[in-house]
């Protein structure tokens, strides 16, 4: 398969729309003009779940594009996933967008014929600055095969060294009569958002809606990332924690029927990203405390067993990933979410009191727990208090449109900060206790041993004391 970055803006424009001139927006350029001819069937589930997620997988023959095309969305525009042409939909492709598509069969649901013409601006060098597409379309859906739908449009693509349109471009195509498209592909054109009745009512149920909405954008967001063999470890849990500690602050606010096992199936998905992430950590945490050691200090092979260790650690774990994506049990999970951007698991009227009590209760029971960890020092009860600093930070942020801004600022900062802190304090006793077992294996080990490790080891053990140190000045205020 083959990735590509693209960059582009789509123009609705009339019949008799006349394009402008474009052979002087550039200094230096020249123009190359092509007719082509394109037939792109799209697909999806019936309930039309790719395009839910802002996903299009289509298998297009034409003149020079021909294959199948996945689109991504991307921070900048969309990456474009290719692969060649063939009858059946290539099985790469198939398992990135399986959790997508919740595992449901994907068939045709539209067909898209379009009569372009292409002009690509070039450099001096040859290299494509932009590319201006006329295009001449006429649909159907797949469902309801004898209504055609027809229309003209402009396509924009940048060239992978082009910002942005020219502006010269854009104020030309302005004055000809050409907008700013509504639809942002042409399917969505083709086949519209399938909208359901109002979710929420209150100002109060908008903010638990939107938070939850958030959230499980981003765990599919995740999914998708993960199937590429990307690594968004760190925001797809996040995603999952933030998610079940809205369930486990504001549960008794929501439907616990339609909650059901929720919380423990999220639970066990976070506990899966985290087996993962943990070696993240530790790897990249201890190569820059080695690479910061002076080299006369470092004896024996110490950064490559520490990273042969963690590796041994991680690739099972991703393996296990990867088995429980495929799993009903995940695709369950991932279809109960996908069901609460539209339905939400609101059992009666949710109010902005009740949501600020529960945020204040959550908030009250962080600052317990801290006192109690930073009174006994154990390991045990910094770890609950900063599980709990969490669920109170990820409150603050729930409720912070139905609050005071400055005061929710002020929430979220103090309970962010603390749970860093904490964080921080985690990783140096996880890494204690690896270091110790690490150690261990290298004393008995020929041409090794534990000198290295021992200094890391009181390294890791001086900085949860100075992380310690820190949350208890936070925590008075200093």
């Amino acid at each position: 398969m083959k990735d590509v970055l693209e960059r582009e803006s789509k123009w609705a424009v009339d019949r008799n729309f006349t394009l402008p001139r474009l052979d002087d927006l550039v200094t230096n350029s020249r123009i190359e003009e092509l007719p082509v001819e394109l037939t792109s069937t799209y697909f999806d589930t019936a309930e039309r779940d790719l395009l839910a997620h802002d996903l299009t997988l289509r298998r297009r023959e034409g003149d020079d594009e021909s294959g199948w095309q996945l689109k991504i969305p991307h921070s900048r525009g969309r990456v474009e996933v290719t692969a060649r042409l063939s009858d059946e939909l290539p099985h790469e492709l198939a398992e990135v967008v399986n959790g997508a598509a919740l595992g449901r069969p994907l068939n045709a649901v539209a067909t898209v014929h379009t009569l372009r013409r292409r002009h690509r601006i070039l450099g001096s060098d040859g290299e494509l600055i932009v590319e201006i597409d006329d295009d001449t379309v006429d649909s159907t859906a797949a469902d309801q095969p004898a209504e055609l739908l027809a229309w003209r449009e402009i396509e924009v693509e940048l060239g992978p060294n082009t910002d942005k349109i020219p502006t010269i471009l854009r104020d030309r195509l302005a004055e000809a009569g050409a907008r700013m498209a509504s639809y942002p592909s042409k399917l969505s054109r083709v086949l519209p958002e399938r909208t359901g009745p109002a979710a929420t009512n209150s100002r109060a149920e908008r903010a638990v809606h939107e938070y939850m909405t958030t959230q499980i954008d981003l765990i599919f967001v995740g999914d998708v990332g993960l199937r590429r063999g990307e690594e968004p470890i760190h925001d797809t849990r996040v995603a999952t924690r933030r998610l079940r500690s809205t369930l486990r602050v504001f549960g008794k606010l929501l439907n616990r029927s339609a909650i059901g096992e929720i919380d423990n199936e999220l639970k066990w998905y976070a506990a899966l990203l985290g087996d993962i992430r943990d070696c993240h950590v530790q790897r990249r945490r201890l190569a820059e405390e080695i690479n910061a050691l002076p080299p006369e200090l470092i004896l024996g092979p110490v950064a490559a067993r520490i990273d042969a260790a963690l590796l041994a650690r991680q690739l099972p774990s991703r393996n296990a990933l990867a088995e429980a994506m495929n799993s009903p049990r995940y695709l369950r999970l991932l279809a109960t979410l996908q069901t609460w951007k539209s339905q939400p698991p609101f059992e009666r009227r949710i109010r902005r009191r009740q949501l600020v009590k529960r945020a204040r209760r959550a908030a009250s029971k962080a600052d317990r727990r801290l006192v109690t960890a930073l009174h006994n020092h154990r390991h045990e009860s910094l770890h609950r208090a900063r599980k709990a600093a969490k669920r109170a930070r990820y409150a603050a942020e729930l409720h912070k449109p139905v609050l005071k801004p400055a005061r929710a600022r002020s929430n979220i900062k103090y309970y962010k900060k603390i749970h860093r802190l904490l964080g921080d304090y985690n990783d140096s006793v996880v890494s204690t206790d690896f270091l110790w077992r690490t150690a261990t294996a290298a004393g008995t080990a020929v041409d090794e041993n534990g000198f290295t490790y021992g200094l890391l080891y009181a390294n890791e053990v001086h900085a949860a004391e100075g992380a310690r140190q820190r949350v208890a000045a936070v925590a008075a205020g200093e």
